[in-house]
């Protein structure tokens, strides 16, 4: 089974993934695929600056990166692939699956579901022009998850590189609980390889999904990859758990070492990066509105690392949890 390490905006940058794959992976390749924050094309500047950079090869170098993008309007993606590709890019991840208001907002994302005819549409004129492997990252419809009968006849009809379900509907955000219904409907109808994504924060939530879906009792398997996004980002170490075939959180105490070697690793880059402490310490306390969850037993303490505007003091409570 192969793993992708899913996007989250403003976190998982270029930064992050170079930390991750030295410091944590420790250049193993554990991660199989990154795919970047999504970016977003329009008419006249197909990749800004900062998306320029965070998908430059070398910044990325010995990571398999996906480039991720949104939109609406098939030109647009085109003019984001003419750009990635030119990079020397080979595939590309188009993003119908993010949630956010203000992006459905814009019919994009998981927004575009609720328009069949348009996505029919708008993939037909990427797939027909495009000369680049293209997967696509989807949601499984907008306000109904019986939207998914349609969608999935849809994308049955293009060459997808693979197919990446997030088993929920647009409106649940991160709420309820995947619709496996759904997700077992895909196995059984989808003529383009699957990959699930949802709800994988502990090795035993990994096990379940490998075990239902492969092994010698079963015909092969079209679900040949998990991805996985906010597990990662709460606990880096939960690759080691998923590899060694734990079914519970190891114990922190065998990876607080590495941990504080990761942190102090993007620490160090992001103050390089960024100009003055307070953008430094925003990311930071982004990184541990996740991170957090793994010390349950330090509440008060990330308490003021939540409050504190004082970088050195921030280090100090830091120093504390780890």
């Amino acid at each position: 089974m192969k793993l992708y390490f899913a996007p989250l905006e403003g976190i998982t940058g270029y930064i992050y993934r170079n930390a991750y794959r030295d410091v944590i992976e420790e250049g193993s390749h554990l991660i199989d695929k990154y795919f970047s924050p999504f970016i977003s094309p329009g008419v006249n500047q197909p990749l800004s600056r900062k998306e320029i950079r965070d998908i430059l090869p070398e910044n990325n170098k010995n990571i398999c990166l996906i480039p991720q993008l949104l939109g609406c309007r098939a030109e647009d993606i085109l003019l984001g692939i003419k750009a990635i590709k030119e990079l020397g890019y080979n595939e590309v991840n188009i993003n119908l699956g993010c949630p956010s208001g203000t992006v459905v907002a814009k019919k994009k994302g998981s927004g575009l579901l609720a328009y069949t005819e348009d996505l029919d549409e708008f993939l037909y004129k990427i797939y027909e022009k495009a000369d680049i492997k293209i997967s696509v990252k989807t949601r499984i419809g907008k306000n109904s998850p019986d939207e998914f009968y349609e969608i999935m006849d849809i994308y049955n009809k293009y060459p997808m590189e693979e197919l990446i379900i997030h088993p929920r509907i647009q409106t649940d955000f991160y709420k309820n609980t995947p619709n496996m219904e759904m997700f077992n409907y895909a196995k059984a109808n989808s003529k383009n390889r699957l990959c699930y994504n949802g709800d994988i924060i502990c090795a035993e939530n990994y096990k379940n999904i490998v075990e239902k879906y492969t092994g010698k009792a079963k015909p092969a398997s079209l679900v040949e990859s998990i991805m996985i996004g906010r597990g990662f980002i709460r606990n880096p170490m939960l690759i080691y758990e998923i590899k060694s075939g734990e079914t519970k959180d190891v114990e922190l105490s065998e990876h607080k070492k590495k941990l504080k070697r990761f942190h102090d690793r993007l620490l160090a880059d992001y103050t390089e990066e960024m100009s003055g402490e307070r953008p430094v310490l925003f990311k930071m306390k982004e990184l541990w509105s996740y991170m957090g969850d793994m010390f349950p037993d330090s509440e008060k303490l990330l308490k003021k690392l939540r409050k504190t505007e004082s970088l050195e003091k921030y280090k100090a409570i830091v120093g504390e949890i780890l």
